[in-house]
């Protein structure tokens, strides 16, 4: 029995479970939602609810599965848009695709599986475009690391499968990060996850991981790729089995023959459709992102615990960009006991350097201590702060309401604390613009997109009322 077999076995019993279909197929999925990352919601009361761009209302194309394909994307509601030339405007280096390319080795494998998944990304041709431009700050780092371990250049792009290059997706059943490891794996392979931290979502963690955790799998399965990848899905068990099975039945054992969950016979072609596209754009007649071939970001140190807020703000940057290069990052400010590290955009490193080395350590945290006084409640001390209830009690590590006087509690006061909740939900919500319309109250948008109205306050620091043509940030879930 080899190392693999040591895996529990809620991580490898079935494919449903370890990756459930309504995230395992990561592709489909980014294909399906497109860029919903930050879209205009335009509706009217008593009507259903429809994913748009800000532009004019257009009809909603299906893919071949029946999901809706943003297949006509504006490039300005795509949500933190880190990619497509932002940094790199004029640039004449080698497009990364070309290094892609020359480290491919599973090319050879032709099936009419494949050709079917070909076939459905030509259906979507604007999607799979934005998808490939979410993998900019990641896919240099990551090809890599596939290329100093010497594997296939091809696993670089097996998180546009698993998770369609969003680092906050969550499965149902946990699955979390670019690489969707499962919880019980993910501490099985050094990616711890605590309050703060969650090492399945740090890129620079789960990375090398999940590519120690592929060779583990290759090996077992004698240098088989299409096996391991299978494996990777549906766990190595289940592949195992599958094998031994057809042996007994004197069947073929390569993967095309195998009895495998309805899942995994996509999963692995679906990789393979993705990286012949990539191998040969034209002849499919789809463009790619035009994506350098140089480093996106940086590693830059905090000497220390530092609130979200402040460092993006040093940074000169968005807080939601740099949530999403640091996304192993739970909550508002990073881990007290580290990494005292965040991944910049290269560009962005030194000034955040030399804003470090002034500032001073009281300002390095947006939070207050508030000493319990007789008579006060939570809401009590939520209102005079003007933060969430639910805030203060995650902060606190409070499993209630409940308070003693003479204590002390931590208040956080971060313009982030909205924003990490939304991005730690296990439903990976996406975040949309609504605007409001004549009749609009917080209960029927609340209503409307499945949320609270506690939610809809602490998203936009709003009160009761809200005006016509007043924008709302909604961070939804997607199945809801």
């Amino acid at each position: 029995m080899t190392a693999a077999d040591d895996m529990p076995d809620s991580d490898e019993s079935a494919t449903c479970q370890q990756r459930p279909r309504s995230l395992t197929c990561g592709l489909l999925v980014s294909l399906a939602l497109g860029a919903t990352g930050c879209m205009h919601l335009d509706t009217k009361p008593g009507q259903p609810v429809t994913l748009q761009p800000t532009t004019a209302m257009q009809p909603v194309p299906q893919d071949p599965i029946g999901q809706p394909v943003a297949d006509d994307i504006d490039a300005q509601t795509i949500m933190l848009p880190l990619g497509e030339n932002e940094l790199h405007p004029g640039a004449t280096e080698v497009a990364i695709w070309e290094r892609l390319r020359r480290g491919y080795r599973l090319q050879a494998v032709s099936h009419p599986r494949i050709e079917r998944e070909i076939q459905r990304l030509r259906r979507a041709p604007n999607a799979l475009r934005a998808m490939l431009a979410r993998a900019e700050p990641y896919l240099r780092y990551i090809l890599d690391e596939v290329e100093h371990v010497d594997l296939p250049t091809e696993l670089a792009l097996l998180p546009a499968v698993e998770s369609g290059f969003r680092p906050y997706v969550y499965s149902p059943d946990g699955a979390a990060g670019l690489w969707q490891f499962m919880p019980a794996t993910g501490r099985m392979l050094g990616l711890g996850q605590d309050w703060w931290f969650d090492k399945r979502r740090a890129l620079r963690a789960s990375t090398p991981a999940a590519l120690r955790y592929l060779q583990r799998l290759n090996k077992r399965f004698s240098g088989d790729w299409l096996h391991t990848l299978a494996a990777y899905n549906a766990g190595a068990r289940k592949v195992g089995k599958a094998i031994v099975k057809a042996r007994r039945r004197g069947e073929p054992t390569d993967f095309w023959s195998l009895d495998l969950p309805g899942e995994t016979d996509d999963y692995v072609p679906r990789l393979l459709a993705l990286a012949a596209v990539i191998a040969d754009p034209e002849a499919q007649d789809l463009d790619l992102p035009e994506i350098i071939d140089r480093p996106y970001f940086a590693v830059a140190a905090t000497a220390g615990q530092i609130d979200l807020t402040v460092a993006a703000r040093l940074a000169g940057m968005p807080i939601e960009e740099l949530m999403r290069l640091n996304p192993g990052h739970k909550r508002w400010a990073s881990r007290p006991d580290g990494p005292h590290e965040l991944l910049l955009p290269v560009a962005k490193v030194e000034e955040f350097e030399q804003a470090m080395r002034t500032l001073s350590s009281a300002e390095r945290l947006r939070w207050q201590k508030h000493r319990i006084r007789e008579g006060d409640s939570l809401i009590r001390i939520a209102r005079k702060y003007d933060v969430d209830v639910d805030a203060i009690r995650r902060a606190n590590g409070l499993r209630n309401s409940r308070i003693r006087a003479g204590r002390d509690l931590l208040i956080p006061l971060s313009d982030a604390v909205a924003l990490a909740d939304a991005l730690s939900t296990p439903q990976a919500r996406q975040r949309l613009q609504y605007r409001v319309r004549k009749g609009d109250s917080l209960y029927t948008i609340a209503r409307r997109f499945a949320v609270s109205i506690a939610d809809l306050k602490r998203w936009n620091r709003v009160g009761r009322y809200i005006q016509p043509g007043e924008r709302l940030t909604v961070f939804i879930d997607p199945g809801a």
